[in-house]
């Protein structure tokens, strides 16, 4: 057993943390980075009502977003995205255990990322009203997709490539596009010809699709508590909303719809709603 110290609510209290009751099957598990846009491994301590090998998992929340709890042979651990816009510093989760609220506190390291400068047709820069118009239509749909929680735990926390190629290291990037900075780059660019066939990287449900004017042809697969990926640009979507999928199944093929200088597909992982880095889900060589 091992003391560790929590908050109740504004009072500080000591609870013992240790083995769960009982045991399961483990999980792959991404990388823990504790930095904007990575994602937090927390341990949490034993919450009353929770401590069962058949007891449900304890909410958590972050910042005012439900995020995964797994349980693990040690007991149950919050899977947290970080959003890359988050600055470093202190933070903490919130564990609802009936009316009391525990809060486990963590650090959020800093992370340099690089800046891209990029050449677009300059009516992708500034947008005419038509298409100004279309981007705000589009930005509720892709949200809701990417703020799905299902209660489904998923099969997997480890991802296969969904695509043969090169991978840029572009995530976090600062965009400045013909000169206009731009939100970070949220999502992992892989090189390949249009026409090149892209696989679902593990067991989900596809929960939506489309063609978007940023995002090109589109389609978003729900894996399961808050654990969603985004696949951008296609030239084809092999899928339709509601299919079931599991590892290895055709979705699409990489093209250059969208806003794009060339083709590829744009991989994107969010957690509770966060984009976090998709090569902290990889397997390591």
């Amino acid at each position: 057993m091992m003391l560790r110290c929590w908050w109740i609510s504004l009072i500080g209290v000591c609870l013992m943390t240790g083995a769960a009751t009982g045991s399961a099957a483990p999980r792959a598990m991404p990388q823990s980075s504790s930095v904007p846009g990575g994602v937090a491994l927390l341990e949490l301590p034993v919450v009353p009502g929770h401590e069962g090998p058949d007891a449900s998992a304890p909410e958590v929340s972050f910042e005012g977003q439900k995020v995964m709890v797994i349980r693990r042979d040690h007991g149950w651990t919050a899977v947290v995205g970080i959003p890359l816009a988050r600055s470093p510093g202190p933070a903490a989760i919130e564990i609802h255990a009936g009316k009391t609220v525990l809060r486990r506190g963590f650090t959020i390291n800093g992370k340099q990322y690089v800046t891209q400068k990029l050449k677009v047709a300059p009516s992708q820069v500034d947008l005419a009203p038509a298409d100004l118009a279309r981007v705000e239509r589009e930005q509720p749909v892709i949200r809701a997709a990417v703020g799905t929680f299902s209660d489904s735990q998923p099969d997997t926390l480890q991802l296969a490539s969904p695509v043969p190629g090169t991978r840029s290291s572009s995530f976090g990037s600062r965009r400045v596009f013909n000169g206009q900075p731009r939100n970070p780059h949220s999502g992992m660019d892989i090189a390949a010809p249009t026409g090149t066939a892209i696989v679902a990287p593990a067991p989900g449900t596809v929960i939506e699709t489309g063609d978007y004017f940023f995002n090109g042809k589109s389609v978003f697969i729900d894996h399961g508590m808050g654990f969603v990926t985004m696949y951008c640009h296609l030239s084809a979507i092999d899928v339709a909303k509601g299919t079931t999928v599991k590892t290895g199944d055709p979705i699409g093929k990489v093209g250059a719809t969208g806003r794009v200088t060339g083709p590829h597909l744009h991989w994107g992982v969010a957690l509770n709603r966060a984009f976090v880095d998709p090569a902290l889900f990889l397997a390591q060589p």
